[in-house]
């Protein structure tokens, strides 16, 4: 259920502009009706429709999405808010000048804060967030844990810029199918290799079983 709520936004937002897209003159005459007031001269174009909507749509999507989140008493986690200040301010200027730039910027706006939090954390105050995260579940070295650290550091800060790169060398629909299903394509392939690197550091059961039997047969031989 989290990880709809986490996913809801992007899959909304990509829904729509698909749709919007292949109904460009409803998609132009909607919004103008219905969104007019907010968008510079009143009046929305074929080919501002889709991108208008869709980011009218992300923005409410990540507004509700927090307020479910408080709703169920739960805290409103740092990179939320980030992504919800970069949504309603990006977005907001993407709708009332009729440019698809701001609303673009977005992810590489959240990539880059998240790389910002994850080596500030680390640098000034000595706290390791990916193990915050996982500590509990997971006994490593320190070493690989700040491993770990700087390679998520590293890769959100790449992910920004290639979400630019698309964003500038390709089409607005090239940009907006890379956003939905490109970014998650290198999250799941990043957090895989992870897992190998992880797994040539975990504790092996097979030795902590050959562990527990000897002491457990050292404890009978010592019983009278």
């Amino acid at each position: 259920m989290k990880l709809l709520l986490d996913f809801l936004p992007l899959i909304l937002f990509f829904g729509t502009f698909k749709y919007a897209e292949s109904h460009k003159e409803w998609a132009a005459a909607f919004a103008s009706e219905h969104f007019g007031f907010m968008v510079s001269g009143g009046v929305v174009g074929l080919d501002e429709g889709p991108v208008l909507l869709s980011t009218l749509v992300v923005m409410v999507a990540t507004l509700l999405q927090a307020l479910v989140i408080k709703l169920q008493g739960k805290k409103i986690d740092l990179m939320l808010w980030i992504s919800l200040g970069l949504v309603v301010t990006l977005g907001g200027a993407t709708v009332w000048f009729h440019n698809e730039t701001f609303i673009k910027w977005k992810p590489t706006g959240l990539y880059w804060a998240s790389a910002l939090v994850f080596w500030a954390s680390q640098v000034f105050w000595g706290k390791n967030l990916i193990k915050a995260m996982l500590g509990a579940e997971l006994a490593l070295p320190t070493e690989v844990w700040q491993n770990l650290n700087r390679a998520w550091v590293l890769f959100f800060a790449f992910m920004g810029v290639l979400n630019i790169y698309v964003a500038y060398s390709f089409s607005t629909s090239t940009w907006a199918s890379f956003k939905a299903f490109g970014t998650i394509g290198l999250i799941v392939v990043f957090t895989v290799a992870q897992g190998f690197y992880l797994s040539r550091h975990l504790p092996e059961p097979a030795a902590e079983g050959e562990g527990a039997s000897k002491d457990s047969e050292e404890k009978k031989g010592q019983q009278p």
